[in-house]
Order: C-alpha cells, then structure tokens, then sequence
C-alpha cells in the first residue's frame, strides 16, 4: 500500500517521492493517521477500509473549496484513492502547535468570517446523473456531494429553503437514526413540526461552511497561522459553525471578537444556536449512545420552551 501512496504523491506532485520514515499520528476517531517523510518532505496521510474512499474524496472537495476561497488556512489535499482493502488521503503536512495566543485566534475569527462571506463555489452540480446548471441552484442550500459528520452519512440534496433542510436533513435524518438505535426523544416530532415556526422570517444567505467546527478540527501552525481541518463541508447557514464552536467548550473571546469584527452574527442566534448544536449531539448519541440521549432530550424541551 505504501508504495502505491508513494506512486501517486510522485505522479501529482511530479516530484520523486520515496517514504523514508512512517510514524503513526492522531487520524481523528475514525481514522489511522500517519506522517510520511522523504528528505525534506512530510505528509499526512489518514488511512480507512476501501468502502469510506468516498468519504476522503468528499474531505478532499471540501477543503479544495475552502482553499478557493483564499481566507481561513487548510491543509492542501494532495491524493487519494484505494490500494487492496485500504482507503487513502494524503494531505499537506502542517506544524501546529499545542496552545496559541489572542492574536492568532482573533485571526482565525476573522478569517472564517471571511470564508463565509465568500459567494458560494459552483462546481459542475450533478442531478440524476445530468449535468445541472449551477447558476439554477445559487440560492440553494446543500452540497454536491453527500458526506459524513465523524462516520455517520450527512445529506447534502440541494433545497431552496434553509428551514425544511435543517428539518429533513439534519435533525430528521438524525432522529430516524436515532428511533432505529432505541433511541427515545417523545418530543422530536414535535419538534420537526415547528422548526419551520422557530425559523420564519429567518432567511441567511448560502455560506460554504466547515460543517464540524469545533476545538479539535482547529488550531494554530508554528508559524502563527490559524488552520481549520477535518470538514464536513456544505452550504447552509454560517451560524452553524459558531455554534458548533461554543458546543464542547467553546473557543476563546479573541475568536468570537474577531469573527464579529467582520460579519456581526443575526439577533436570535442565541437561540437558534441550540437547534443547530442539537444535530451534533444527536449525531454523538448515534455515534457513541450514552448520556447523549439525555442531553439532547434536555436540548429539545428548551427549544420547545
């Protein structure tokens, strides 16, 4: 296998690559990481069983979008593929650091801002296997590609209206999931029922969102760069992301400066941030079951109110 990820790093990069040192790294939850080196140069590569090659070929699109934005730093996705039963990618290799300073973080604030600000990327849009006019779907929320939020699938199928996609494909989908794990929520058909009432009048713009924007899929280069990695790329609301910061401890007062120093966040987004956090954390009963049955029925009788 690793003569294959060496073959193809040589053949994109046109550059002779021969791994001569191979250490096993942090790869995320689901994932094997590795950094492989020759000479000078070092990669990442994140190694899976050969059906998930969709899911690093959907990591890769991602990151190319939110490199084309020219804002916010993200490793460069450099290949990808299968070898036997193994599925790959390699990925620029970046130096970060354990902890960072104000500065930095107000940096990343300000940079993630300016992604979202960014006019959506309009990629050839595929619909039943024909080629669609991209210009038919600005204004819509989704992504070309379905993709997966930690290893759950995450539907992307493009829908006019931002609230009937959050009803049907992220917290719907989630609590079809979740009934067919046991899962007891009493309160969530309600609930789809009136998402449509809790957003009314509430029409954001499309925004290219990392989509898993929390603190472990962030950091800081040795350099001082702020990098945002690991995405579960879409176009949906720009709220999700700063909701999804403050989930699991939150970022610190220097990012939320320096994000609202660039794009001021909506009023209600305190409120709308619940429903938003709600879809990861049915994602993690999905994933991990638990106390996580709890929290999110906690999270629906206060949006309930």
């Amino acid at each position: 296998m690793w003569d294959k990820i060496s073959a193809h790093i040589s053949e994109v990069t046109r550059d002779k690559f021969a791994i001569d040192n191979r250490r096993s790294v942090s790869g995320g939850c689901i994932n094997q990481g590795y950094a492989i080196s020759s000479n000078s140069r070092t990669y990442f590569t994140k190694i899976n069983q050969a059906s998930q090659v969709a899911m690093f070929e959907a990591e890769a699109l991602g990151l190319q979008q939110m490199r084309e934005t020219q804002t916010i730093r993200v490793p460069e996705p450099i290949c990808w593929g299968t070898e036997g039963n193994s599925a790959y990618i390699v990925l620029e290799w970046l130096d970060l650091v354990g902890r960072a300073g104000d500065k930095p973080l107000e940096e990343m604030g300000r940079k993630l801002a300016a992604m979202h600000k960014c006019t959506p990327p309009s990629p050839p849009l595929l619909r039943g296997g024909e080629e669609v006019d991209s210009a038919l779907l600005r204004g819509c929320f989704g992504w070309t590609l379905n993709n997966t939020i930690g290893s759950t699938v995450q539907i992307n199928n493009w829908t006019e209206n931002w609230a009937e996609f959050w009803t049907e494909y992220r917290i719907g989908y989630q609590l079809n999931l979740a009934k067919r794990r046991g899962g007891h929520f009493p309160q969530g058909e309600r609930l789809l029922e009136v998402i449509p009432e809790l957003l009314a009048g509430y029409e954001p713009q499309p925004s290219l969102v990392h989509g898993d924007l929390w603190g472990g899929n962030a950091g800081v280069t040795s350099a001082g760069e702020p990098v945002i990695f690991d995405p579960a790329t879409y176009l949906g609301d720009r709220e999700v992301d700063l909701a999804m910061t403050e989930l699991f401890g939150g970022f610190s007062a220097a990012f939320y400066r320096g994000y609202n120093h660039v794009f001021p966040l909506n009023s209600g987004y305190e409120k709308r941030k619940i429903l938003y956090n709600l879809y990861h954390i049915l994602n993690h009963f999905n994933l991990f079951g638990g106390s996580y049955q709890s929290q999110a029925n906690q999270m629906i009788n206060r949006i309930l109110g």
